[in-house]
């Protein structure tokens, strides 16, 4: 029996958070004020987006998903704090309720001036927050074989953090509509399959040599093998409204690249499906959240999407006590009970009928419990 080394596979987590004004609770310039204020107090941990309404921030590298959860809910109290001493409200949500992105303002930054130019309105209407969750590997060879496999999961996850239910102040019908914001970008969505970390750089290497990208950071995928970092990328998801729905889902991703790594040190491989089938999915998670259903390739039958998130936390369980992580695993079960950030705000939306009430539960989750 192979002794597993699961120090490899730690954690790095990024939010994406909307500032708000808190009078007319629509998106807001803060003029890059929060991120210089945030600076003097987390440093390089919080940075400027293409559009002015929007703040990022990462974790350090963190080792297991305590010390990630500890980070991550550090940035959203110093943010929150920064921001409402300038006069602003932070919310985190895939998509803004009933804001328009035609009068957002875009950060006068060399690289975001060229992609605005590049591509144009899809760039100017990609006014989207989302989470990126990164997960520590052993080798590039180990990462794209566990990228190659975990793109099956994809949907499973992300109909866990569908929290983008509005757009410009229309019910959209979906659970998670950021996502069709962002498919207006190229390279984009599921991943297609590399049979080596080599095949994958012989692909980028191609789409520099022909001037489509200047460096592999231009390739948006769900699930990327990152070009910098040692990390598998996985960025299909919303961000979610609290910080334990982010927590829940970094612990799944990491569990998920744990059992892929455990299997292949015994010769075990789990099985590889096309891009197309794995978009079907894809689809369904995003219009109907957890209250769908996915289709099982194995059996060939659509199933009930909550089934298969019990499917999968019984998949990864026999890694979850090695992680570290049961307890946090423990939360998606919650989300289960409760609903998903898209469930709770069309919850406030039918209980209100008015979006304004939805941008002030938006506001008021994000130092909540869930």
């Amino acid at each position: 029996m192979p002794n597993f080394n699961y120090k490899h596979f730690t954690l790095g987590v990024e939010e994406e958070y909307m500032v708000m004004d808190p009078n007319t609770r629509e998106l807001r310039s803060h003029e890059q004020k929060i991120v210089s204020e945030g600076q003097k107090i987390i440093r390089d941990k919080v940075k400027a987006e293409m559009h002015q309404a929007v703040v990022e921030v990462g974790t350090d590298i963190c080792q297991n998903i305590d010390e990630a959860y500890k980070d991550v809910m550090t940035l959203r109290h110093t943010i929150s704090s920064v921001a409402g001493d300038l006069g602003f409200w932070m919310g985190a949500s895939g998509t803004h309720p009933f804001s328009h992105w035609e009068s957002q303002l875009i950060t006068d930054h060399v690289r975001y001036r060229e992609i605005v130019d590049e591509m144009q309105e899809a760039a100017r209407s990609n006014l989207i927050f989302g989470l990126h969750v990164h997960v520590g590997m052993p080798d590039r060879e180990m990462a794209i074989h566990i990228a190659n496999s975990a793109r099956y999961f994809l949907p499973h996850v992300f109909a866990l953090s569908t929290n983008s239910p509005f757009w410009e102040g229309r019910l959209t019908g979906f659970r998670s509509f950021r996502t069709k914001v962002f498919d207006k970008f190229p390279r984009t969505g599921i991943p297609d399959y590399f049979d080596s970390y080599s095949a994958y750089e012989n692909y980028v290497n191609l789409l520099i040599k022909t001037n489509c990208i200047d460096n592999a950071k231009k390739i948006w995928w769900d699930l990327r093998v990152h070009p910098f970092f040692g990390t598998v990328e996985f960025r299909i998801c919303d961000v979610p409204l609290t910080a334990e729905e982010t927590i829940a889902i970094a612990a799944l991703f990491q569990c998920i690249c744990a059992k892929l790594y455990k299997l292949r040190s015994r010769n075990l491989n789990f099985i590889i499906y096309p891009r197309a089938l794995v978009n079907e999915n894809k689809w369904r998670a995003s219009r109907y959240g957890i209250d769908g259903r996915l289709i099982d390739f194995g059996k060939e039958e659509e199933v009930n999407t909550r089934v298969l998130i019990h499917e999968l936390l019984d998949f990864v369980d026999d890694v979850a006590d090695d992680l570290g992580c049961r307890h946090a695993l423990g939360l998606v079960l919650k989300i289960l009970e409760k609903g998903t950030g898209a469930d709770r705000q069309l919850k406030v939306f039918e209980q209100t009928r008015n979006l304004v009430s939805v941008a002030d539960y938006i506001h008021t989750q994000f130092l909540a419990p869930l």
